[in-house]
């Protein structure tokens, strides 16, 4: 596969469906070429970045999306919220999610308008 291959998928914001969300991302990963470790990357970065918008926006739809080919696979959170806010000392969760996703993805951002985490993971095969 060369050309990139989008995917969508849209969730109640429900720690419930992390399961969903998690062995989905690990699906869409082996369309790409990456490692049985790369991919346990993925389902890691994919179960945090849906955690984290289950905190920030309760019960509210996700849109996930992948676009996936030989050399990467990224992924976009994206909520209803215009903003994700900043981790503040008294939320230890949401800077831990910060925390994983910015060790496990090559690339980590957060968009706002609408609020988006965009998560990138490069193929190590």
């Amino acid at each position: 596969m060369t050309k990139t291959c989008p995917i969508a998928l849209t969730v109640c914001a429900d720690p419930r469906f992390a399961r969903l969300v998690r062995m989905s991302a690990s699906n869409v990963g082996l369309l790409s070429s990456m490692s049985v470790e790369r991919v346990e990357d993925i389902r890691m970065a994919a179960e945090e970045a849906f955690i984290y918008a289950c905190a920030v926006q309760p019960s509210a739809p996700v849109a996930i999306s992948f676009e996936v080919d030989d050399e990467h696979l990224t992924m976009a959170f994206t909520l209803e919220a215009s903003t994700f806010p900043e981790p503040d000392e008294g939320d230890p969760a949401a800077a831990y999610a910060d925390l994983i996703l910015a060790s496990v993805c090559d690339s980590f951002e957060k968009q706002e308008g609408p609020a988006a985490l965009i998560l990138t993971l490069k193929a190590d095969v």
